[in-house]
C-alpha cells in the first residue's frame, strides 16, 4: 500500500499493511517550534524551522523528516508557503530561531512579553514573558451580543484565531484564490502518494467562546438561548458559504476535510449531550452532510478533552474521524473507546500522552506506553497514529524517536 491507500483503508475500518501516521497535517497534530528545534539538532539535520501556526508556535515539518518517520498525510497548506519570499527570520522564543510568515510582526515589550498586531494595527494576541504561545486578547462580544451581525467578519478578525490565518487562507484576498487553490492542490497531489487533508475550521461552540469569552458563553447556553441561536445561525450561514467554495474547489482532490470544535476539558465535556444536541449537533450535521454530498472526502473533527459522553452525538452529527483522542482525560480509556465506538468512528490520535508521558517518561517507558495504545486502537483499522495534540516544547528528542521507533517495530 502507498500512504494514501493506507490512510483510506484505516478510515474504512479495515486493517492496513501498517499503522498510518500523522505528524503536522493539522495545527493540533504537530510539533512545537522548540521541540522541533531540539529534535533537528539532536539528529544533526540541516532543516529549517518554519513556524506556520504563529499562535501556538507550531512548526511545519520538512518533508525529509516526514519521510524519515513514514508520515502518511499532508496538510495542503504547505503547498502555499514553499517559496522563500513567504518567510522572514525571527527569534521570538529565546534560543529558538525560526522562520515566520512576513505578515506576522509581533513587537517585544519592555517586560519581555510580545504583542502581535493584526493587519489593522490593533494588538490582538500576547505572549507573556517566558511563554511559548500567544493568548487571545480581545473578546468582541464580552459585554453583550450585538443588535445585528452586519460587522461580524470584522469582529472575528479581531480575534487572534481569525486575525492570523493558516495557509492557504492567509492568501484568500489574492485574485483568483479559489482557482489557485484547486490548481495548486491538484498539481501537488500528482507529486505525492501521501493523503491530503484540508482544514476548514467551521467552529461553532468555539466561535461563541472566542467572541463572548468562555465563561459568558457557557452561561448563555442556559440563560440566553435565543441569542446563542441567532449567533450560531449566522456562523452556520458563513460556514456554509465557505464550505461550498471549498467543496467546489477541492472536494474531488483531498481525502480528509477537518472541522474544529473543542467540546471538552480534562475532567469531562463542557456540556451534557442534551445541550450539544440542542445547539450544535444539528448544525454540525448540516455541514457534514454537505461535505459528504459534494465531495469524496471523509469528515474529521478536532475535539479536545473528555468527550466520551458526546461521542454518540458526534457520530450522529456525521463525523467519521475524531482527534486528538485525549486518553488522559476523564472517561477516555482506550479499551472503552475502541470497544464502544471503534466500528463507527476512526481514532486519529491517542497514540501517546503528551501532557505527562512523552515529556517526562524515559524512552523505555514511552515505548511501553505507545505499544499498549497502538495494540488497542489499531485492531481492525479505524486508527491513525498521532500524539494527543501537539508535541510540547519540553519533550526530549530521545522520546520522540522512541515513539516513532515503536510504531515501526509494531508494524
Amino acid at each position: 500500500m502507498n500512504s494514501r491507500e493506507r490512510l483510506l483503508t484505516a478510515i474504512s475500518h479495515k486493517q492496513p499493511d501498517h499503522i498510518p501516521v500523522d505528524l503536522g497535517a493539522t495545527p493540533s497534530s504537530g510539533i512545537s517550534v522548540v521541540a522541533y528545534h531540539n529534535l533537528v539538532k539532536h539528529l544533526g539535520l540541516n532543516l529549517k524551522n518554519h513556524v506556520y501556526d504563529v499562535i501556538q508556535e507550531v512548526t511545519q515539518p520538512e518533508m525529509e523528516l516526514l519521510d524519515m518517520f513514514r508520515v502518511d498525510v499532508l496538510d495542503i497548506g504547505r503547498f502555499f508557503n514553499s517559496h522563500e519570499s513567504y518567510w522572514q527570520e525571527k527569534e521570538i522564543i529565546k534560543g529558538v530561531p525560526g522562520l515566520y510568515p512576513k505578515w506576522f510582526n509581533p513587537e517585544k515589550q519592555s517586560d519581555g512579553s510580545w504583542l502581535a498586531p493584526s493587519p489593522s494595527g490593533e494588538y490582538i494576541a500576547k505572549m507573556p514573558a517566558g511563554a511559548t504561545f500567544f493568548d487571545q486578547m480581545i473578546f468582541p462580544y464580552v459585554d453583550g451580543y450585538p443588535e445585528n451581525y452586519n460587522n461580524i467578519s470584522t469582529d472575528m478578525s479581531r480575534v487572534s484565531w481569525g486575525g492570523f490565518g493558516f495557509p492557504p487562507y492567509d492568501r484568500m484576498n489574492e485574485k483568483d484564490f479559489w482557482k489557485l487553490l484547486r490548481d495548486t492542490i491538484k498539481e501537488e497531489k500528482g507529486k505525492t502518494d501521501k493523503a491530503l487533508l484540508i482544514g476548514v475550521g467551521c467552529n461553532l461552540f468555539e466561535w461563541g467562546t472566542f467572541l463572548r469569552r468562555i465563561d459568558n458563553f457557557l452561561m448563555d447556553l442556559y440563560m440566553e438561548p435565543v441569542n446563542v441561536n441567532k449567533l450560531l445561525d449566522k456562523l452556520l450561514e458563513m460556514h456554509m458559504d465557505f464550505l461550498s467554495k471549498i467543496c467546489n474547489a477541492v472536494g474531488d482532490i483531498v481525502e480528509v476535510v477537518k472541522f474544529g470544535d473543542d467540546l471538552g476539558t480534562n475532567t469531562g465535556p463542557f456540556m451534557p449531550i442534551e445541550i450539544y444536541k440542542e445547539f450544535f449537533g444539528p448544525r454540525h450535521k448540516i455541514m457534514t452532510d454537505y461535505v459528504k454530498a459534494n465531495t469524496s472526502a471523509h469528515t474529521m473533527l478536532h475535539c479536545c478533552g473528555g468527550i466520551y459522553e458526546l461521542i454518540p452525538g458526534l457520530i450522529e452529527a456525521g463525523f467519521e474521524i475524531i482527534n486528538p483522542v485525549q486518553i488522559n482525560a476523564f472517561g477516555m480509556e482506550q479499551e472503552r473507546l475502541k470497544k464502544e465506538f471503534g466500528k463507527d468512528i476512526t481514532f486519529w490520535g491517542g497514540g501517546v500522552n503528551t501532557q505527562s508521558v512523552l515529556n517526562n517518561a524515559t524512552p523505555r517507558e514511552v515505548k511501553d506506553h505507545v505499544r499498549r495504545n497502538i495494540e488497542i486502537f489499531s485492531k481492525d483499522g479505524g486508527f491513525v497514529f498521532n500524539t494527543i495534540h501537539n508535541i510540547m516544547p519540553d519533550v526530549p528528542p530521545e522520546n520522540i524517536l522512541a515513539m516513532f521507533d515503536t510504531i515501526r517495530e509494531f508494524d
